[in-house]
């Protein structure tokens, strides 16, 4: 009697699903209802059960790349790239495949808005701007896959603001490491940022702190030649109007307020 009462005090402690015998329509149009009011996490239940339940029907694709979006929304930032993922995995070839590479950019530039907030770090070099790389590169796939997409008229100027994003980290690093005497870093780093980010704002203060590192180094062969391409590069720069006006030495006399 005692194992029968617990047997029946276990099923009826049994949690039911309400979507049981939901049909694809069903679970589609309420995860809709849910997006709407802004439920992604009911959203991402109603979409992952339809991809569960119906994965060859007609609203399984769809409901793969509005997951995506009710990841993101819900704070979910990598389950919304691996479902974008697995999207263009699947359909490489269907008509909404442009979006599923707009929404990786489109979640990666969002998280790394705040990427120049490497100003409040004690150690610039902690930082990580893998997310703003993968952004860019979701967003160049799309431009040069997808040129006349309507998404990639709004990645366009994303991808600017990326390059110019990451070659000014790269130049804060840069700045970093020539605060503290690391030359050869500081050198390695802006080099870095005016060979992979051509035409960013931030290559005139990189091209500058190689000028500086190479004299610290003793270097002299360097630092003319990256003397020589500030010089044509940035005619008017502002370091070249140094302590005294004088432009013999100028990056010994120019003292940069870091």
């Amino acid at each position: 009697m005692l194992a029968a009462l617990a047997l029946g005090g276990c099923g009826m402690l049994k949690d039911t699903d309400e979507t049981a015998g939901w049909s694809a329509q069903k679970l589609y149009g309420e995860s809709k209802d849910a997006m709407s009011t802004g439920a992604w996490d009911k959203a991402v239940k109603y979409l992952e059960k339809l991809e569960a339940r119906y994965p060859y029907g007609r609203f399984a694709q769809q409901a793969q790349l509005d997951v995506s979006y009710a990841y993101w929304k819900n704070g979910e930032r990598a389950s919304a790239i691996a479902a974008a993922d697995r999207f263009i995995k699947l359909y490489p070839n269907h008509a909404n495949v442009d979006y599923a590479y707009y929404r990786k950019g489109l979640v990666n530039f969002n998280e790394n808005r705040g990427l120049l907030s490497v100003l409040d770090s004690p150690d610039l070099t902690e930082r990580d701007s893998k997310g703003t790389r993968e952004s860019f590169e979701a967003f160049k796939e799309l431009a040069q896959r997808f040129p006349d997409s309507k998404y990639t008229a709004d990645a366009q100027p994303r991808m600017r603001y990326l390059v110019n994003s990451l070659a000014q980290y790269e130049v804060h690093v840069a700045r970093y490491y020539m605060k503290r005497g690391a030359f050869v870093a500081a050198a390695n780093r802006a080099q870095f940022a005016v060979r992979t980010y051509a035409q960013a704002q931030a290559l005139e203060e990189a091209v500058f702190i190689m000028v500086k590192a190479y004299d610290s180094l003793g270097m002299t062969d360097l630092r003319d030649a990256a003397d020589r391409v500030m010089r044509k590069n940035f005619p008017q720069s502002r370091y070249f109007t140094g302590k005294g006006g004088r432009e013999v030495s100028w990056w010994k006399l120019w003292d940069p307020d870091w």
